[in-house]
């Protein structure tokens, strides 16, 4: 039984203001959380690619990822929401999942030499799949904590604050194997069939960065006990009892806000799953001059630290803007702000195609740091206003599904689009996916946000 808006509205605003320390050290997992995602998402299709994926299979492997979140998120919202131990309610799941991301990320880069009964590309997409399904199970409870901690006031603030550690994180991430193969003096070349030391490195330290920012949150956040989170959810701490059918009861019940927020999410995340699979081929061939099926060159290996240059530089505007975004959305309102930060994301993508030197990439992927801020905060900033307090983790977590599925989809649309349509030439992807940013943008002027609605 969902409660009603008035009764969300009240026990919201009921919970005390937290300080802003208190909402950094709560969201500060997310940081290390990002930091293995940036990693994954810029050498995994690399790695992938050095253990013998061609270019058009590389969306067959990326698609373990939205498969393993589709069904992990909901689940482990489920269960949080019903979690009390000890340790807290959301706490457990960012500790087991930071113990097994770890574990991921340590063999990930090292799948080629652990071969045994599979060949090395099926042993790289097996460690991929630990990696993102530990990712899931750390990253689905913060989004429930910022909702479970603060008043409807701070709500904005909070997934601000999450998406500038988030981009903290990711430049972190993004920029290491660079930085070691540039300022370390660790080799970024091997040999046909392995990983380069300077990624592999990357994986061990982001493993190490994972680890501590997830212990920093578990050691310095409190969570409200049962009884006190009864009072701020109108006395209600947990759905009715059952088990995981219950999740599918919640699907078909979701808030009408969440549904509207499907269709921009769908445009977003299809073009952010091809950003993230096609980037590396695509400025290897149309920006470095790389033969479309070469993946042992210096060119290509320049072209795959580059990509975890510009993505740092996505990622660390992103941080930055994210600390503006309460201001903005407090004076043009959520939708319009979310509905002009994907244009930029949009035209970023499409801006991509004229690059004469990599160098200009570094400006296109401003405007695709401008989206990700907001794409990291808005939707969700939208949605905790319309979900039941009890409810939050597996809301959450279904919420996940409009994520996910456009990524299916993008997987395996773009396999057929890339290699008949595009020619395996992947920068027509990435123009492909800053238009579905711009329909994204046009999409979300539809959604019903009650706090604008209120406001």
């Amino acid at each position: 039984m969902a409660l009603s808006t008035t009764t969300n509205t009240v026990s919201a605003d009921a919970k005390p203001l937290l300080s802003t320390r208190a909402i950094w050290n709560m969201s500060f997992g997310f940081l290390g959380i990002q930091a293995g995602f940036a990693l994954q998402n810029g050498n995994a299709s690399g790695i992938l690619q050095r253990y013998g994926a061609d270019v058009h299979e590389l969306p067959n492997f990326w698609l373990v990822a939205p498969i393993i979140g589709m069904i992990v998120q909901p689940i482990i919202g489920h269960y949080s929401d019903r979690t009390w131990n000890r340790f807290g309610r959301r706490k457990p799941y960012f500790l087991a999942g930071a113990i097994a991301a770890c574990f991921g990320m340590m063999l990930m880069p090292n799948a080629g030499a652990l071969t045994v009964a599979l060949s090395p590309v099926l042993m790289g997409a097996g460690m991929l799949m630990i990696m993102d399904a530990s990712f899931n199970v750390a990253m689905e409870p913060f989004r429930a904590l910022v909702a479970d901690k603060l008043p409807s006031v701070q709500r904005t603030l909070g997934f601000s604050v999450q998406t500038a550690l988030i981009g903290i994180g990711a430049v972190v991430g993004s920029w290491l194997p660079w930085f070691l193969a540039n300022t370390a003096g660790v080799t970024d070349t091997a040999p046909e069939g392995t990983v380069p030391d300077n990624v592999k490195w990357s994986f061990y330290l982001g493993a190490l960065v994972f680890l501590f920012a997830i212990l920093w949150t578990v050691t310095t956040t409190k969570e409200y006990p049962p009884e006190e989170q009864a009072r701020y959810s109108g006395g209600e701490t947990a759905p009715e009892k059952g088990g995981l059918e219950l999740i599918f009861k919640d699907l078909a019940a979701m808030p009408k806000t969440m549904r509207q927020l499907g269709l921009t999410q769908f445009f977003t995340w299809f073009a952010l799953f091809s950003m993230w699979v096609f980037t590396t081929p695509a400025i290897a061939h149309h920006v470095y001059g790389a033969a479309i099926d070469d993946t042992s060159s210096k060119l290509y290996s320049d072209a795959q630290n580059w990509t975890g240059v510009i993505f740092g530089v996505y990622n660390g505007v992103s941080a930055v803007f994210a600390l503006m975004l309460p201001a903005i959305a407090a004076r043009i309102g959520r939708k319009r702000t979310h509905a002009l930060a994907l244009i930029c994301g949009g035209l970023g993508l499409i801006s991509m195609y004229f690059a004469a030197s990599p160098t200009f990439l570094i400006f296109s992927m401003v405007g695709v740091g401008v989206a990700w801020a907001s794409i990291l905060a808005m939707p969700y900033a939208m949605l905790a206003g319309a979900l039941p307090a009890h409810k939050m983790g597996v809301y959450m977590g279904i919420f996940n599904f409009f994520i996910t599925i456009p990524q299916i989809v993008s997987g395996v649309a773009n396999r057929p689009i890339v290699h008949h349509l595009f020619g395996n030439n992947a920068i027509y992807a990435l123009v492909m996916a800053g238009v579905l940013l711009l329909l994204a943008a046009v999409s979300v002027t539809f959604v019903e946000d009650r706090d604008d609605v209120v406001r």
